[in-house]
């Protein structure tokens, strides 16, 4: 997860960090409905999952530590049952360098027509550029792409059980989405000089425009980006709220019902934040919401975001499984 274009709320008054803005209310559903009972995630196999893919090392593009994340993957997909697409594609990052990349798709229930959209990154940024120490050390990125592709594994290892959900379900891991420029030595290249819109989310920008099935769409889709980190708390955004309100207030909903209202805080914390959705939501008009680490007690993301202490030491199994169970139960309610 990159930290670009943040803006904040307090006390009905936005702060400006940086610039772009993308405003939301902040008012959400009281309605509750009785929620069908959805399979219960396994703590220890979205642990696993995690500690399986920083094992692997940084997923910098380019490394053999990609390559073999990637394959793992693929493998875990296709053993879970789901079509596999992989879409490969060659890009530059805001430096010049040409990186290799890959999104991949996975698709279960392929015959359904109702299509609910899941997505996470699963590369890693290149350099820790907020790391005091050192600011172009690798990091392994246990919350800030690990995570949110647990959660989608473990969701695939309990649908490819006996009880699958009544809709069709795609997950896609993009890649590319955490290069970007380095916030110490950054060039500051205009990226629509070569037709991006940010140096950021390079994966989810090419499949918006290059979609893995013509004419694809889904009724929403749900992004999970640093969901496992003890002590997350996730906030409304305002591009969340500007283009999928509905599924965003559910969500929240069913977690509260869920007895999850810790992690979950049905206020705006922040809007105007690039991260893959927003391509989702602007180019391939598919609405998609965000879930997104974001702690307002640090104007913005936790204290390991682009560091070192993204490791297995901040990783929670209870925050791993709260988010896992209420994308579950918002699946198995369809």
């Amino acid at each position: 997860m990159k930290n670009l274009f943040l803006f904040l709320l307090a006390s009905l008054t936005f702060t400006t960090l940086s610039c772009g803005s993308q405003e939301g209310s902040s008012r959400s559903s009281s309605k509750q409905t009785v929620l069908k009972e959805a399979p219960k995630p396994n703590a220890d196999s979205l642990y696993m999952f995690t500690q399986k893919q920083v094992d692997f090392g940084p997923r910098v593009p380019n490394t053999e530590a990609h390559r073999e994340a990637a394959n793992w993957f693929v493998d875990k997909f296709e053993g879970y049952g789901a079509k596999v697409t992989v879409q490969e594609f060659t890009d530059r990052v805001y430096d010049g360098t040409e990186v290799e990349l890959k999104n991949i798709v996975a698709s279960f229930n392929p015959e359904r027509k109702k299509r609910i959209l899941l997505a996470a990154h699963w590369d890693t940024r290149p350099f820790g550029d907020k790391d005091s120490d050192n600011n172009m050390v690798e990091i392994d990125g246990a919350n800030d792409g690990a995570s949110g592709v647990s959660v989608l594994l473990e969701i695939a290892r309990i649908m490819s059980g006996p009880n699958p959900p009544s809709v069709g379900v795609d997950m896609i891991l993009f890649d590319g989405e955490d290069w970007g420029e380095h916030e110490v030595n950054g060039m500051g290249v205009d990226p629509e000089e070569f037709g991006k819109q940010s140096w950021y989310c390079l994966g989810s920008q090419y499949w918006s425009k290059n979609k893995h099935q013509a004419n694809y769409s889904a009724y929403y889709g749900i992004l999970l980006d640093m969901v496992g980190a003890e002590g997350a708390t996730f906030y409304y955004d305002g591009a969340s709220k500007q283009y999928g309100s509905r599924t965003l207030e559910q969500t929240w909903d069913v977690a509260h019902q869920l007895g999850y209202e810790q992690y979950f805080v049905k206020q705006i914390g922040f809007s105007g934040i690039i991260d893959d959705h927003v391509f989702v939501n602007e180019i391939a008009r598919i609405p998609m919401i965000d879930i997104l680490d974001y702690r307002p007690e640090l104007n913005g993301f936790g204290d390991y975001h682009h560091t070192e202490k993204d490791n297995m030491s901040i990783i929670s199994k209870e925050t791993l499984s709260a988010v896992a169970h209420v994308v579950l139960t918002v699946l198995y309610n369809e």
